[in-house]
């Protein structure tokens, strides 16, 4: 029978107005699925972009929404989840799914991990992007204890797990931010420098040798900053400038990218045991009604919300 479902589509390619709230049913499980009842939705700037204009081998319509948080309403037969063994009402996240905007959703039952207890569903629907997102990062440039990286983009979801992240391996991050958030970065132990004319100087201003940079945001700044202060491009990394990546030969990475799917699915037990102590948190900037799924897209979008995002059903 499934269960009775709300959930958000794109039936066309473009912007979140173009999107719909449809009825639908979640249905049953089978082997090696979960039947999830959503109680957050997580918010990404990807679930947007990714159904902006036509990919190859993506059908409308297209489910929107990787990451929720809620419990267990019905298992497969001989079904163990991503964290192991796991019944009905237990509380779980979950993580590369489709369809996430929703009250209910059936999906692999690998996706699925022990919701952290210290973080709410809002907090939890938003910790494996963002967190197996920087915890790349920082792996493909190396970072290790007694170094220093640039980080730009410090105060946003990305910037934020990064100095978490950063701060358990014994790494200094140097982190660009508005005036807005460079107390955000202080919080999670970074050093905020404003970003601007000037952001280079600024940076060799405190006197530290940077080994690798992180790009969070994608503009030629933190581009031409990252080359002019760091001479290895294999310890250069970015998440929004593959263009720029591609022509100066640094690294640029996306969960759609075979080897980041690897590390990110690899990584997500240890994030979620991280959370589990206390170790890595989520800070949340405000959360929506579940059908006002546009608006917050937007404010998303255009706004800088000084946190994640949750959709609530």
């Amino acid at each position: 029978m499934g269960v009775a479902a709300q959930q958000w589509i794109a039936p066309a390619w473009g912007p979140p107005e173009l999107w719909r709230l449809d009825d639908t049913t979640a249905p049953d499980p089978g082997p090696g699925e979960v039947t999830i009842r959503v109680r957050a939705a997580g918010m990404n700037p990807a679930d947007r972009k990714h159904v902006a204009a036509p990919r190859p081998g993506i059908a409308l319509p297209v489910p929107i929404g990787y990451e929720v948080s809620g419990e267990i309403v019905a298992l497969g037969a001989d079904t163990r989840i991503g964290s192991g063994e796991a019944r009905v009402g237990d509380e779980v996240i979950a993580f590369r799914v489709q369809g996430g905007y929703a009250t209910a959703l059936t999906a692999p039952a690998e996706k699925a991990f022990r919701k952290p207890a210290p973080l709410s569903h809002a907090e939890a629907a938003n910790l494996l992007l963002a967190g197996t997102t920087a915890a790349e990062m920082l792996h493909r440039v190396r970072a290790e204890a007694g170094e220093t990286i640039l980080l730009h983009g410090a105060s946003g979801a990305v910037g934020v797990m990064v100095l978490q992240l950063a701060a358990l391996r014994g790494v200094t991050v140097i982190g660009t931010a508005s005036e807005a958030g460079a107390e955000r970065v202080r919080r999670f132990g970074g050093l905020p420098v404003a970003y601007g004319d000037g952001l280079a100087q600024r940076v060799r201003a405190l006197g530290l040798p940077i080994h690798a940079a992180l790009d969070a945001v994608g503009t030629d700044e933190a581009v031409d900053v990252s080359l002019g202060l760091v001479g290895d491009r294999r310890r250069i990394v970015t998440i929004a400038a593959p263009g720029r990546a591609a022509e100066h030969g640094f690294l640029s990475i996306a969960g759609s990218q075979p080897a980041s799917a690897v590390f990110r699915d690899g990584i997500r037990g240890e994030l979620v045991r991280l959370a589990d102590e206390g170790l890595l948190v989520v800070p949340l900037a405000r959360t929506y009604p579940l059908a006002e799924a546009v608006e917050a897209t937007r404010f998303l979008a255009e706004e800088h919300p000084g946190g994640k995002l949750a959709l609530i059903p």
